[in-house]
């Protein structure tokens, strides 16, 4: 329920002020929480790294639970934006894949290696928007974009889109899973490339492994 204090703020400042706030609030945890993990961050490092009050911060949130909801539904509608652009500008399919792995490079490189085992064991509720979003979103991308593949005659004729891309939803959610790849001996991009680069040449058809190579090469010599 909105408090009264909640609710004189959200009368007398402008609309922008409450968005950018809170949209300050969710990139200053981001930032933290990649650094550090997230049961490292607490609500007091939030508002010192902003320079505000706890006070303020809690005038749009109602806790840290909530900050880290709200965090990742605003960078899963991120990814999905992203995703269809890679789509959109990518002159086939096997380019797409790789300005998937860039995206996923620039999207989990620099993250702290305990954040995604924190994010499963702590906070379940929102561990369940991504893996929904992976079931949602991630598996129909992954069956239209084989579908475009095979008519490019990139990807092989003879594989059962409904299963490949359920076997590739799977490989993404063992990347994650710390109890086969710890994040103490792994780390988590390089795990999700090797899969994705292992998926992409089992797929592929000759023409597509050319392709492969070529974009590989372009990558080493950047």
């Amino acid at each position: 329920m909105e408090t009264l204090e909640m609710l004189i703020v959200s009368i007398v400042l402008p609309r922008y002020t409450f968005m950018d706030t809170r949209a300050h609030v969710l990139l200053a945890t981001q930032e933290l929480t990649f650094r550090f993990g997230i049961r490292s961050v607490s609500m007091d490092d939030i508002a010192k790294h902003l320079g505000i009050s706890k006070k303020t911060i809690y005038q749009f949130f109602s806790d840290k639970n909530e900050i880290i909801h709200s965090l990742m539904q605003f960078k899963l509608q991120e990814d999905e934006k992203a995703l269809k652009e890679i789509e959109k500008n990518s002159a086939n399919v096997v380019e797409e894949v790789f300005n998937l792995m860039k995206h996923i490079g620039n999207a989990i490189g620099q993250a702290n290696p305990n954040l995604f085992y924190d994010l499963q064991k702590y906070y379940p509720e929102t561990w369940k928007l991504f893996t929904d979003f992976k079931v949602n979103c991630i598996l129909k991308m992954v069956e239209e974009t084989l579908a475009r593949g095979i008519k490019q005659g990139l990807i092989r004729t003879d594989i059962n889109l409904k299963i490949l891309s359920r076997m590739r939803m799977e490989q993404v959610e063992m990347g994650f899973n710390p109890a086969v790849f710890s994040p103490d001996k792994f780390k988590i991009l390089d795990v999700q490339l090797s899969l994705l680069d292992h998926f992409l040449y089992g797929i592929c058809t000759l023409k597509g492994h050319k392709l492969i190579n070529k974009y590989k090469q372009i990558i080493d010599e950047e």
